[in-house]
């Protein structure tokens, strides 16, 4: 079987985890939830890979490289700007964000157009479902 291998292109700044997820301590136990922000940002990212990604879902292991370019020199702490871009690809491209073997993240400055760059590449035990 051939190996899936495609390059996904997310517009716009990356936002952490902490600008798109807040906690509401209404009722008994804390509740976490998504931000309107949040919702609309999946949503645009999910066009966005839908207009770019048109074979089928994979199901089996991968590895992922991510590109964040920033608008800006801030320092920003790396691992908070995944779980949203992983998360919009489910059901798009891949099954499940647990297919993911190996994930290797790197910050870039672009002032003139920030957006994220993934790489994906199924690999030798993945498989396809239809």
């Amino acid at each position: 079987m051939n190996k899936t291998s495609m390059k996904i292109i997310l517009s716009g700044n990356p936002l952490s985890t902490q600008s798109i997820y807040k906690v509401t301590c209404a009722g008994k136990y804390p509740r976490l939830y998504m931000t309107k922000e949040g919702k609309d940002l999946k949503e645009q990212y999910q066009i966005e890979a839908r207009n770019q990604y048109r074979g089928e879902i994979i199901s089996g292991d991968c590895k992922m490289e991510i590109g964040l370019f920033f608008k800006d020199k801030r320092k920003y702490d790396i691992d908070n700007f995944c779980k949203l871009t992983l998360d919009s690809l489910q059901g798009i491209i891949i099954e499940d964000d647990k297919q993911i073997q190996r994930l290797t993240i790197e910050k870039h400055l672009d002032k003139l157009n920030p957006r994220i760059e993934i790489c994906l590449t199924e690999l030798n035990n993945g498989t396809k479902k239809e």
